[in-house]
């Protein structure tokens, strides 16, 4: 019996790689340009303030000139005239890019890092650079007093997690007050604290532990190694800096105390949504605030936060941030930092500062970042009108001196991305009817994460 001659089979088309090896990644990684915008409107964030009709040279990934008529024969020219350049947006408090937030089985967890589960290939990471953000801190969850540490990175979209990671970043660790820690929210009898007198008395106990720990190690005695207590040991030799998560004025004032107790200062109460109340207080301790627009009366301890809060703040005179602790609020940051300027009557230079050069202060790196300085870190966006405007949009995302962001370059992957879909439904049906089974794949929806996720 004569065999039936067999199809040859199809070769398989194979996908270019790419970083990350998803939608939206590069097939090469960005590398830093030499960039000439000519005739921008630039926001300097500096002394020189708002200048029209300038010229800025991007160089080696920094800020090489600032001028009129610059000229640069290998630079490549972006015409920006009618448009806005900026430094890029420093979100102070963030979640994204992270794959786990919370380690809330006790009520300390110093010896963990947020470093240590960054997440680069979170779309969120490209999501955010379509809305001007360059860089982040990624914060641990509230589900206890004492959090785990930060992670401060930049959104170098297809790099691995370790190149995420801003270079030579001062150390943050994330502290919680209120209902989260205290457990009043799930209703959770496992462990101490449950009330605010024992969230108070946790930390005088922690501290007093950290620094008969530091005592210990510093006379040259053989000691354990506590990786807990070396983290503590750092904030009382203010090596490490407190970023709190807080919202009541009681509290608020609370941690202040026994900070002042064991002679440092909270770097930055994040939130802050009763900051307006004890302003003179966080002026005269030196802390900052990070707080949000507009959130209120989600919950109990945030029934008395007011949109006025970041002005009152301002102009008492602490350093004060907008932030997002939400991935969709991050990627519309500059439409948050407008509000101050109907809630409070803030300036639009100092609006714009909220989300620029005043988190990058409380983060310790505005000798980098946050305003356009001759010598600073090139991480600029062009935007196509005034940055505070509803209907502004980000050209250009620049970290470094290399474009991560394009929206020439995105309107394009969005159409490459469906011509893709389109051939692998294909392909599937092909498959289908030749008698094969298909299933679709059960996509799990990722959770968006914030400080009280478990």
């Amino acid at each position: 019996v004569k065999s039936k001659e067999e199809k040859p089979l199809k070769s398989p088309k194979v996908l270019p790689v790419s970083y990350p090896n998803g939608a939206y990644g590069f097939t090469e990684l960005p590398k830093a340009e030499t960039i000439l915008f000519k005739n921008a409107t630039v926001w300097t964030n500096e002394l020189e303030g708002v200048l029209e009709n300038t010229d800025v040279l991007v160089k080696d990934g920094r800020i090489s000139k600032i001028g009129t008529n610059l000229k640069n024969s290998k630079a490549t020219i972006i015409d920006a005239t009618g448009k806005h350049l900026t430094s890029g947006i420093v979100d102070e408090h963030s979640h994204i890019a992270a794959a786990s937030i919370n380690e809330g089985g006790q009520n300390s967890s110093a010896e963990v890092s947020i470093e240590d589960v960054i997440d680069a290939d979170d779309v969120d990471i490209y999501r955010n650079l379509a809305g001007g953000v360059t860089t982040i801190q990624i914060l641990h969850g509230s589900a206890n007093p004492i959090g785990g540490r930060s992670a401060i990175i930049k959104l170098k979209w297809g790099e691995s997690a370790n190149n995420l990671i801003f270079k030579n970043s001062p150390k943050f660790i994330k502290f919680a007050l209120g209902e989260n820690v205290k457990q009043s929210n799930w209703q959770s009898y496992n462990r101490f604290p449950q009330s605010r007198m024992g969230v108070e008395q946790l930390f005088i106990d922690y501290f007093n532990r950290a620094k008969e720990y530091d005592e210990i190690k510093k006379s040259g005695q053989e000691y354990r190694k506590d990786l807990e207590l070396e983290v503590l040991a750092e904030i009382l030799n203010k090596e490490m800096f407190i970023s709190c998560h807080s919202y009541v004025q009681s509290e608020i004032n609370m941690l202040m105390k026994v900070a002042e107790k064991f002679n440092f200062n909270i770097n930055t109460f994040t939130h802050i949504l009763e900051g307006y109340k004890v302003a003179d207080k966080m002026k005269d301790h030196g802390v900052g605030a990070s707080t949000f627009s507009d959130w209120w009366a989600y919950k109990f301890e945030v029934n008395d936060a007011i949109p006025y809060n970041a002005a009152i703040l301002h102009n008492v005179g602490v350093t004060t941030a907008i932030n997002s602790d939400d991935a969709e609020m991050s990627r519309r940051l500059n439409q948050e930092a407008a509000k101050t300027i109907k809630y409070g009557g803030m300036s639009e230079e100092d609006a714009w500062k909220t989300i620029t050069l005043n988190p990058a202060k409380l983060l310790r790196i505005d000798d980098k970042v946050g305003s356009i300085k001759v010598g600073k870190d090139a991480d600029v966006v062009l935007w196509n009108q005034n940055p505070l405007s509803v209907y502004a949009i980000a050209e250009k995302t620049i970290i470094d001196g290399a474009i991560y962001f394009d929206k020439e370059r995105d309107k394009k992957l969005r159409k490459e991305i469906k011509e893709e879909r389109a051939l692998l439904i294909n392909m599937m049906m092909e498959q289908k009817n030749k008698g094969s089974k298909t299933q679709p794949v059960k996509r799990k929806i990722k959770t968006l994460l914030t400080c009280e996720s478990i």
